[in-house]
């Protein structure tokens, strides 16, 4: 393995209650606070109220901003960076899932920066300072409530773009699971998803060292959110089915299964950006059609990992490694359609026509990432693959 640091600051306090706790925490950070949150599903499953009623009888103030979109934009984030600085918060409170807690970062860095907040995005500026980010979890899927990353899309340009920055790992950060008992079957399988693909980026693309302890993390992963997903679909309020997803989905994407290993990158979330901003389509939906088809494009670049996957994660074994490893990508693009997530343009209602641009915006992403070995050509293929 290559030397690394690992380190996560991020609080977590995880089970059943303990979002009736957020107010004795919050309290830590400041008087005044922004609680950002999504549409309104907080209000129906009633973690809003509990939320609200912790922070009551802490006394502190707070300004509420709804209105995360599940692609979160920049326009709203600049809304919310003047509401935020108007009404001087000293941290901020992100209560959804990945998106709110993307916007909420988002908000904590930009009301420290002059500029446009967009710098941070586009790679023209580093973060100096943030105000402290809490959260509280109620979709499993992207681990941001304990990274410090952060996507979001822009309207104007249609660029999708995301950063790490170790000014936006959340403070605290709590998981109950019973908050998300309410998901709906698409999410839940777009959330499985994304966590599953979090996991397999780094597995597929490191520099094929041995890296036993990472690549047996990431397989047991995978097979524990596939698990668990087809549990809480047949019985959504099964609490050990959630709450196995829940700490899945946190441990894939923060950085435990890339530590110490070389030339891990993210094509499929590269490509699967690009379609977000295009459609506005969820995450997970987008990382379900790219990803078999990345797959079938590049696992004769390395067909003894993507045959070890097969047999590892499916228990599959061909008449030799190039059909173990078909068989494998098939079984998890087969797996995508059990459970109700889109695996081709058509099944999701994206337009053919456009491959062209997508293409483009593909190659702006993989030159912002430093993603190499990608050109026009191939990155058409891949996306061919996918109509």
């Amino acid at each position: 393995m290559k030397s690394f640091e690992f380190h996560i600051p991020t609080k977590i306090v995880f089970g059943e209650g303990k979002i009736s706790l957020i107010g004795p925490y919050a309290n830590k950070y400041g008087k005044k606070l922004m609680v950002v949150y999504g549409k309104g599903s907080i209000k129906k499953n009633g973690v809003y109220d509990k939320v609200i009623k912790s922070l009551n009888e802490q006394h502190l103030d707070f300004i509420e901003y709804p209105g995360v979109k599940s692609n979160p934009v920049l326009s709203h984030v600049n809304e919310g960076i003047s509401l935020a600085r108007q009404e001087k918060v000293d941290f901020i409170l992100a209560v959804g899932g990945g998106s709110v807690i993307d916007e909420a970062k988002a908000i904590a860095a930009g009301l420290c920066y002059d500029g446009n907040v967009w710098d941070f995005y586009n790679g023209t500026a580093k973060i100096q300072e943030a105000l402290p980010v809490l959260t509280i979890l109620t979709i499993p899927a992207t681990a941001s409530e304990m990274n410090g990353g952060t996507v979001l899309s822009n309207e104007e340009t249609r660029q999708k773009f995301g950063f790490i920055d170790e000014h936006l790992f959340p403070k605290l950060s709590i998981l109950d699971p019973t908050a998300t008992y309410s998901i709906s079957p698409d999410y839940t399988a777009y959330g499985a998803v994304d966590a599953i693909s979090h996991a397999t980026e780094g597995y597929f693309t490191h520099d094929n060292n041995w890296y036993p302890v990472q690549d047996r993390i990431v397989e047991s992963l995978v097979k524990t959110i596939m698990e668990s997903t087809e549990i809480v679909l047949k019985k959504p309020d099964d609490y050990y089915g959630r709450a196995t997803m829940m700490w899945a989905a946190s441990l894939a994407w923060n950085g435990l299964t890339t530590s110490g290993v070389d030339g891990a990158s993210v094509p499929c979330h590269m490509f699967a950006h690009v379609l977000g901003a295009f459609y506005d389509i969820a995450h997970g939906a987008a990382l379900s059609i790219i990803t078999p088809a990345w797959m079938q494009y590049k696992y004769k670049e390395n067909i003894q990992r993507f045959a070890e996957f097969s047999a590892n994660v499916f228990g599959l074994e061909g008449k030799n490694p190039d059909e173990t490893a078909q068989t494998g990508i098939e079984a998890l693009k087969n797996w995508f359609k059990k459970i109700g997530s889109p695996v081709s343009f058509k099944d999701a209602g994206i337009p053919e026509g456009d491959i062209e641009e997508l293409s483009e915006g593909v190659l702006e992403i993989a030159d912002l990432w430093q993603i190499k070995g990608y050109s026009k050509n191939n990155v058409k293929d891949i996306l061919s693959l996918c109509l």
